[in-house]
């Protein structure tokens, strides 16, 4: 299963297209944004993703209410943290997403209770394997804060992350 993984947006709409643009091309099953969407104009540009996308609020979230009312039409978006389960096969495959890595963050890696635990608002790349747990920050959509646009590909079968410049 090809996952697409996407945080820290910040309203950049033409780093918000291309990311849909490349998920799109790259036939994911799913998009994981792990926080700061900003506002609901994202959604004029999510909502040309060709899967469901799953949400978590950031600290820079402010209109929780239309964010909610628009995003729940293509996916679920909640308060952090975000957690489910997809089946791949004979597979199950459980996530945790955060928007800020909670404190205990190798702890809760540690627990083996996730095969995926995704966060955001550092806006640094993060790619770790504690235990059977794999840890990815995808960096910045957005480019704001180090002008270093990028998204990942998570490749579930194989276990294979990409990070990919946009």
């Amino acid at each position: 299963m090809l996952i697409g993984i996407i945080s820290d947006t910040h309203e950049n709409m033409t780093a918000i297209q291309k990311a849909v643009e490349i998920f799109n091309s790259k036939n994911v099953s799913l998009v994981i944004h792990a926080g700061d969407i900003i506002s609901p104009i994202t959604f004029n540009y999510f909502s040309k993703l060709k899967s469901k996308i799953y949400l978590v609020f950031g600290n820079n979230d402010g209109e929780k209410k239309m964010l909610k009312e628009k995003y729940s039409q293509i996916g679920l978006i909640q308060e952090p943290p975000l957690e489910f389960e997809l089946k791949d096969n004979d597979k199950t495959i459980k996530f945790i997403v955060f928007h800020a890595p909670p404190a205990n963050l190798e702890e809760v890696a540690s627990s083996n209770k996730y095969d995926y635990i995704i966060y955001g608002h550092t806006h640094k790349k993060d790619l770790r394997k504690i235990g059977n747990t794999t840890i990815i920050n995808p960096g910045e959509a957005g480019g704001w804060l180090f002008n270093n646009k990028s998204i990942v590909l998570l490749d579930t079968k194989e276990n294979k992350v990409e990070f990919v410049d946009i």
